[in-house]
């Protein structure tokens, strides 16, 4: 409340002391405004041409763009969707249409998470549509290689599976869960082309080199990321610090990385990461065995070992993934969620 009209002034630490709480009443009284997260196009197209419709339906699917309803798609807000959605309104009203580019948020009916449900599911059939095809180019290393150039041509559809990789996971804006699968079956079909390791011990002097260090991996954490995390920090480098990055963010020296292209840790022949992690650090343990063998299914689901643990886990950390946004978060639930698996198998008979 303002003083009355005929008050005596305030003078000194008192004059300040009242502004102060004016200030205060207003900031309590008006609310910070919420930002909009998502930007909407919503179009009419003529039925004639009828390409046009094929036309904008493409560039929109190639944009990474999902449908909310008929003729209305959803971008994550930012200036480069932004400019995108204006070229597509550009060329609807070009064809004859009409359309609108608005920034929104959710208040009834959908939410934030189904939404964002949308964009992963989207995501995670064409992570699906790539595995399928990587699996068929696995199957081809095992057949007699018939003429010289056979090599080359498999070293030219892998490269040609991680540039679609690459084009997935541009519009892959919440982490969908099955790019890991598909970069575990890359990782693999590129060990297999490679001459052959020698498979003699790992080096004891390895875990000495990586105490404290800072460890970097791709955002979006699921299965094999969160139980590498929690091997590393518990059986490797306690003193570990952890850093979540996009795919194509280059290395800091220094640094390790793993469980992503081209990492010092990730995927060998059909070991998932958390299998070399084991194998790299020598941790000769039958509890973090039966661990690995789980965490393989779960993250490279060709159902190798079959536990009946394996379909809990997914669930388990699907969860965690649901509930959690943030990396950190899923980290450190998820590592309690191994740190008990490890333990009741350490006990178990």
């Amino acid at each position: 409340m303002l003083p009355p009209p005929f008050a005596d002034p305030l003078e000194g630490d008192e004059t300040q002391l009242y502004l102060t709480k004016i200030q205060l009443c207003y900031s309590r009284a008006v609310p910070e405004p919420i930002e909009p997260r998502w930007l909407v196009l919503i179009h009419q197209i003529p039925p004639q041409p009828g390409y046009l419709r094929v036309k904008v339906g493409r560039r929109l699917q190639g944009l990474g763009a999902v449908a909310v309803k008929n003729s209305v798609y959803v971008l994550p807000r930012s200036d480069q969707a932004l400019e995108d959605f204006q070229w597509v309104r550009r060329e609807i009203v070009a064809g004859g249409g009409d359309g609108s580019v608005c920034e929104a948020r959710f208040v009834e009916g959908l939410s934030d998470d189904s939404v964002e449900a949308l964009f992963n599911a989207a995501r995670d059939a064409d992570y699906d549509d790539l595995a399928r095809e990587a699996r068929a180019l696995q199957a081809s290393l095992g057949r007699p290689r018939k003429r010289p150039r056979a090599s080359e041509q498999i070293e030219a559809a892998l490269a040609r599976l991680r540039k679609r990789l690459a084009e997935v996971a541009e519009l892959d804006f919440f982490g969908a869960s099955r790019r890991s699968a598909v970069e575990g079956l890359l990782a693999s079909i590129e060990s297999a082309l490679r001459p052959p390791r020698s498979e003699t011990a790992p080096s004891s002097a390895f875990p000495g080199e990586v105490r404290g260090r800072t460890w970097v991996t791709r955002r979006g954490l699921h299965v094999d990321r969160i139980a590498s995390a929690w091997a590393i920090q518990r059986f490797i480098d306690p003193e570990a610090r952890f850093r979540f990055v996009r795919g194509e963010e280059p290395p800091v020296p220094g640094e390790l990385r793993f469980d992503m292209f081209e990492a010092d840790f990730t995927h060998e022949g059909d070991r998932c990461t958390f299998e070399v992690l084991l194998r790299r650090f020598a941790l000769e343990d039958k509890a973090l065995a039966r661990l690995g063998e789980i965490v393989h299914d779960v993250d490279l689901k060709d159902g190798k070992f079959n536990h009946p643990e394996t379909v809990g886990l997914d669930h388990l950390i699907a969860g965690i993934a649901m509930r959690h946004k943030e990396d950190e978060a899923r980290r450190r639930d998820g590592g309690a969620v191994f740190e008990a698996l490890y333990e009741y198998f350490r006990r178990k008979r």
